[in-house]
């Protein structure tokens, strides 16, 4: 859907877009999958898919960019919407008003409060839900935009014919007063809001938009995101929280500050990281792609191999280095052409105007860059690469994380690894030595459980050997595997008088084992005789004479197939005796 044109919205096929979206991310949320993940999924699920559906390949980038933007924007949301419904839960009941608010105020499609109750074995009041949406519906009738998107790109035209692009502030400051330009509202979604002036920063260059709030003597906003409407003119995603918001008031935006401090150390980490990558790898690295948020930074880059371990370790260092040395920042406006005479690299697929922003990050990093940063690199904190992977030919991605973030996932892996060597009985730091001497000893059990086997397998081998009929031994053993009946025939067939062995299993794990041995020079050849039986168990088999293997998937048809491979070896023996 999105590789034809839709994009997630709550209108008809935009609709399904968010919601299969927004119910994958809260299941991987259930499973404990903290970070970002549906871009990975979608691009291995085109490589996969790519062949019978062309129009894919050529999608990749919108189709993941989408996605991505989507799943990042729902997360912010989720863990509070999350821990409301849990808690409705416990109560044996979800309201209709309590619904309705997980899909109003915290993106939840109904369907998702719908499974997640499901799972709990709990009831939704969905008349209760459907009602409240009709409400809602009549409430908003009047603000809702028909017509079509150049109706809407009309309006916003208006707004910069008639008050100007947007003043952005974010860079000196994280508060603003400004004035309501307009409020766009349309049903079931977030409100559009235009300030004359703010300090929120727009989705741009990769990095993402600002949340925070606007609050006028009325009402109160809560801003989800700030995207760009037309270049320049910021249009801030809001939800109403208290009372109501009307164009020509004044207004304070509000930022979330820790949240953009976050996302600076990570822009300015990025530039980092890219001119560490050029070090390393050499001046052919570009930037094919970039995403900056608050949790992590994402990079794209073109390299002609895979990364090694020893690679981003020099990389890693070599970024750390420079926010140790904690170089300031500079951040000034100048000329394309200075620009290019200073160095400065054009970020990939980005166009420019005559007056182009520069962004100096210490000593080497000069890049072209509208985005927000840190005042210097030590503001950034421990720079760390947590991995690395191919989105395509010649080109490599790698995810980061910075300042706090970073410390966090250090703790986490520090308590896992103490976990780990109170589990071995053994110090930290021989963690490593532990699950060897473990691995070496689990080795050595299994050769013992195969020995043991073998033995109790050679053990019965002269039991089932007296019941042979013309040289021919046919035993059916579910207790055993494909190896172990393997070795049971092989034991079969040296005892005294025995010419050909057919076994079989149907093990509790699943599937068909059949397994022929025959003696050489007996006449007899063993993958003839479970051609027939292997069909039968919906299975095939190899071509060895000597001792051949089959598997299938009909359990239930075993005993039909021991028959066949019974009858087949019997006549020859027969013939041949």
């Amino acid at each position: 859907l999105i590789a034809d044109g839709v994009v997630p919205s709550n209108e008809d096929r935009g609709y399904v877009v968010r919601s299969a979206i927004r119910r994958a991310v809260t299941r991987g949320h259930q499973l404990g999958i903290e970070r970002p993940f549906l871009r990975t999924l979608v691009e291995r699920t085109i490589e996969l898919l790519g062949d019978a559906y062309p129009e894919l390949p050529g999608a990749a980038a919108l189709v993941g960019d989408t996605v991505e933007r989507e799943e990042h924007r729902f997360r912010q949301t989720l863990a509070a919407g999350s821990a409301l419904l849990e808690g409705e839960l416990a109560k044996g009941v979800v309201p209709g008003d309590v619904a309705f608010k997980l899909h109003d105020t915290f993106g939840f499609p109904i369907e998702i409060t719908e499974e997640m109750a499901t799972d709990a074995g709990v009831a939704v009041d969905r008349a209760g839900f459907d009602a409240a949406m009709a409400e809602q519906r009549a409430r908003g009738k009047d603000a809702r935009k028909g017509g079509s998107a150049e109706v809407v790109m009309e309006t916003y035209r208006e707004l910069v014919d008639q008050h100007g692009v947007t003043d952005f502030t974010g860079r000196e400051e994280h508060e603003t007063k400004a004035r309501v330009l307009g409020v766009f509202g349309r049903v079931g979604d977030e409100l559009e809001v235009f300030l004359d002036r703010t300090p929120f920063y727009a989705e741009s260059g990769g990095q993402v938009g600002d949340t925070g709030t606007i609050t006028t003597a009325t009402g109160r906003l809560d801003v989800l995101d700030t995207t760009l409407a037309l270049p320049g003119l910021h249009r801030h995603s809001a939800r109403l929280v208290e009372g109501e918001i009307t164009p020509s008031q004044d207004a304070v935006a509000t930022i979330d500050v820790e949240r953009r401090q976050a996302i600076r150390r990570n822009h300015t980490g990025t530039h980092l990281l890219h001119w560490a990558l050029r070090e390393i790898l050499g001046g052919h690295v570009k930037q094919q792609g970039s995403l900056v948020a608050p949790e992590y930074l994402r990079f794209d880059f073109s390299h002609h191999a895979a990364t090694s371990p020893q690679e981003l370790a020099r990389v890693e260092d070599l970024a750390n280095g420079e926010v140790l040395a904690n170089d300031r920042v500079r951040h000034y406006e100048t000329t394309k052409a200075q620009a290019a005479e200073a160095g400065a690299i054009a970020f990939f697929g980005d166009k420019y105007g005559d007056i182009v922003r520069v962004l100096e990050a210490g000593r080497h990093s000069v890049e072209l860059c509208g985005g927000t940063h840190v005042g210097a690199l030590g503001d950034i904190g421990p720079i760390r690469i947590t991995s690395e992977s191919s989105i395509g030919s010649n080109q490599r991605r790698i995810f980061a994380t910075t300042g706090t973030t970073t410390l966090e996932r250090v703790r986490r892996d520090r308590d896992a690894l103490a976990r780990a060597a109170a589990l071995l009985a053994v110090a930290p730091d021989e963690v490593v030595g532990g699950l060897e001497r473990l691995r070496d000893d689990l080795k050595e059990a299994r050769e013992q459980l195969k020995a043991a086997q073998r033995a109790a397998a050679g053990a019965g081998a002269a039991d089932l050997a007296a019941d042979a009929v013309d040289g021919v031994v046919v035993a059916r053993r579910d207790d055993l595997g494909r190896d172990e009946l393997k070795d049971l025939a092989v034991a079969l067939r040296q005892q005294p008088g025995v010419r050909a062995v057919v076994l079989g299993g149907a093990p509790a794990t699943g599937g068909v084992a059949l397994v022929a041995a025959v003696v050489a020079g007996s006449g007899l050849n063993a993958s003839e005789l479970l051609a027939d039986a292997a069909r039968t168990v919906g299975g095939g088999g190899g071509k060895a004479p000597d001792l051949a293997v089959a598997g299938g998937r009909h359990a239930d048809r075993l005993d039909e197939a021991l028959g066949q491979a019974r009858a087949a070896a019997t006549a020859v023996a027969a013939a041949t005796a």
